[in-house]
C-alpha cells in the first residue's frame, strides 16, 4: 500500500470520516499544509503518550486527578454518571452543574462483552458505600443500552442508600413540536412537571 493510501486508511478511522473525506484531508494535508499535518500528529503522539485516566472520576486527564476531582468547590455530595468524557465537557459547558463525576467509558451491552466490570462499576460501588455521595444523578444517553445500564446503576445506588435521579429528556429549549420526533414527545409527556 502506498503511503498516500496508508494515510487516507488512517484517517478513516475517525468517526464520520468516509472514503472521500479521508482522501481530501490527506491531500489537503500532502498539497496545502505539511506543517499543519506535522502538528497534528505530533498532537495526537503526545496526547496518546500522556493523556490517561483520573483515578477518581475516570474522565481523560493528563494528572491522576483531572482538574474536576482536584477542584475542592465542587460537591462531594452530587455524583452525575456519564457514558463517555465528551459528556462531562457537555455538562461542564452548560455551567449548571458543580457536583462530582464518574465516567463509565461506555454502557452496558452483553452482546458486545460489555458488563459491569469493563465500565468499572465496582469502583462506582466502593465511592457510594463511603457515605460522602448523597444523590446520583444518571446521565446516561436514551439508547437501550443507555437507559438498561442506568436501570442497574439506579439498582446499585438504591441498595447503599444513595438517591437516584434522571437528567430531564425531551423537547429541546426553543424547539418547535413538528420538528421533534415522536420517542422525544412521548419521553416529554410522561416526564412532565408542574409549572
Amino acid at each position: 500500500m502506498s503511503l498516500i493510501h496508508e494515510l487516507m486508511d488512517a484517517l478513516r478511522c475517525l468517526p464520520g470520516v468516509g472514503p472521500k473525506s479521508a482522501q481530501r484531508m490527506a491531500y489537503h494535508f500532502l498539497e496545502r499544509d505539511r506543517e499543519g499535518a506535522l502538528r497534528v500528529a505530533s498532537a495526537i503522539q503526545q496526547a496518546v503518550e500522556k493523556v490517561g485516566h483520573c483515578k477518581q472520576c475516570r474522565t481523560l486527564s493528563e494528572q491522576t486527578l483531572c482538574t474536576l476531582c482536584a477542584n475542592p468547590k465542587r460537591e462531594d455530595a452530587q455524583l452525575c454518571v456519564v457514558e463517555n468524557p465528551m459528556d462531562v465537557l457537555a455538562l461542564e459547558q452548560s455551567a449548571s452543574y458543580r457536583g462530582r463525576y464518574f465516567v463509565l467509558m461506555g454502557h452496558l451491552s452483553p452482546l458486545d462483552g460489555i458488563g459491569p466490570k469493563e465500565l468499572g462499576l465496582e469502583l462506582l460501588a466502593d465511592r457510594l458505600s463511603c457515605g460522602e455521595v448523597e444523590e446520583v444523578i444518571l446521565a446516561t444517553n436514551t439508547t437501550v443500552e443507555g437507559e438498561a445500564t442506568a436501570h442497574y446503576i439506579s439498582e446499585m445506588a438504591r441498595s447503599k442508600g444513595v438517591k437516584t435521579t434522571r437528567i430531564a429528556h425531551g423537547v429541546p429549549l426553543g424547539g418547535e413540536l413538528e420538528f421533534v420526533d415522536s420517542g422525544t414527545l412521548g419521553h416529554a409527556i410522561s416526564g412532565r412537571q408542574l409549572y
